[in-house]
């Protein structure tokens, strides 16, 4: 049954900056340590005066109150001395991206639009970041870069051009600030070793399905991956990170061989000819070479599917003949097929599919034995659902949203 959501809903309208925690200025002198590799951060460390018999300690006692306990304040670590708090704030810095908009939507999903500020002579940057509340798990959906050079047609981002990659301390700081909101880190009197509250961790599951290419900012993905996957700190499993790429095959065997997350490949057509429009990367690789890439994945498994990401566009890539054909494709890789919802944004040329189209295309895939979920549209209402991000320098005006009113039907 179809109903319409109400974009002027108090769940779904923005809330302001001033009610958020929104971090203060800081000397753009002093070093972040988020993001750090151990390594890394013990070196800092030692340059700023830590004697080397102690950075190891300091190290440990450092990493646990970023990753463990989540604090965002030097002054907040019990258990370092007065003397070393005071070098630290006077060197480096913890701070977490500015908090400049949070919209929930009516389905509970959130989205945050978060500001970094400026490096060297550059301007300070927003990024989209999107948390996605399910029974038994909670998704963080994470970005990689500010804007895009991918230009796919039926994604919003991707009608905003690149700015800059993030780096590795942005990238963690959008996990370590979407749990600070969700209260997914202990509180300050809870004892030493508790790591998530007692109901359980909120931010279970974290996809860099964000703005961005992952594998066009690869050192920077691979090194917040290493800290978000420490077992000591923030301690998510690698099968439970899932890195999403349009394609570039040279990356994909060095992104399994290095990172050793799921992979999901953004594919959404069964031809070169189709896919060429609707994601360009495929003129430099070609649906052939992406194939050989994903058979070649380091760790493919049954237990270790690919995961092939295909946006349902009316009566462009919908067909049973398609459907048909992405069977074919996908002969001998260890699979699974996501089937999403085109999901409408201002100035689009794409429909979604008839939602009877995509339970029949559905049905011939499974068929086939390829598991084949439709994916539950989250967060269309406040243009937080797949390919809708952008950041809200270049966002839509509030009239541009009721305008569309109708086809955020669900």
């Amino acid at each position: 049954m179809s109903a319409t959501i109400d974009l002027t809903s108090a769940d779904a309208r923005p809330r302001p900056a001033a009610a958020m925690a929104a971090a203060p200025a800081a000397s753009q002198s002093k070093r972040s340590l988020l993001g750090l590799s151990r390594h890394d951060l013990g070196l800092a460390l030692m340059e700023a005066g830590v004697p080397e018999k102690q950075a190891r300690m300091r190290v440990q006692q450092l990493w646990h109150w970023l990753y463990v306990r989540g604090v965002s304040d030097f002054s907040q670590m019990a258990n370092v001395s007065r003397d070393l708090r005071s070098l630290l704030d006077d060197k480096f810095e913890i701070r977490r991206p500015e908090i400049v908009e949070e919209q929930i939507s009516v389905d509970g999903t959130r989205k945050w639009l978060f500001r970094f500020p400026a490096r060297g002579a550059g301007r300070p940057v927003e990024i989209e970041t999107v948390y996605i509340p399910e029974e038994g798990r909670g998704t963080l959906c994470v970005s990689s870069q500010v804007g895009c050079t991918l230009t796919c047609t039926f994604c919003h981002t991707g009608t905003q051009r690149l700015v800059r990659n993030l780096e590795p301390g942005e990238i963690v700081g959008q996990v370590l600030t979407a749990r600070a909101q969700l209260g997914d880190f202990p509180e300050a009197s809870t004892p030493q070793g508790a790591i998530v509250p007692s109901e359980g961790r909120l931010v279970s599951n974290v996809v860099m399905m964000g703005m961005g290419e992952p594998l066009y900012n690869y050192d920077n993905v691979k090194s917040a991956l290493s800290v978000v996957s420490d077992g000591d700190g923030l301690a998510l499993s690698k099968r439970r990170i899932t890195l999403s790429t349009s394609g570039v095959v040279p990356m994909i065997e060095k992104t399994g061989a290095e990172m050793g997350v799921m992979l999901a490949i953004s594919l959404h057509a069964v031809t070169d000819e189709l896919r060429d429009v609707l994601v360009p990367i495929n003129k430099k690789y070609p649906l052939a070479d992406l194939m050989a890439a994903c058979r070649a994945y380091p760790g493919l498994s049954n237990a270790r599917r690919i995961t092939f990401e295909y946006v349902m566009l009316k009566g462009v890539n919908d067909s049973l003949a398609d459907a048909r054909q992405l069977v074919r494709l996908l002969q001998g890789i260890p699979a699974k097929i996501n089937l999403i919802p085109f999901n409408p944004w201002p100035g689009s040329d794409y429909e979604c599919s008839d939602w009877d189209q995509i339970e029949r295309f559905a049905e011939l895939v499974n068929q086939a034995g390829y598991a084949s979920p439709i994916r539950t549209p989250r967060g269309r209402d406040i243009f937080a659902a797949c390919g809708q991000l952008k950041s809200e320098s270049e966002r839509m005006k509030k009239g541009d949203r009721l305008a569309l009113e109708a086809a955020v039907a669900v």
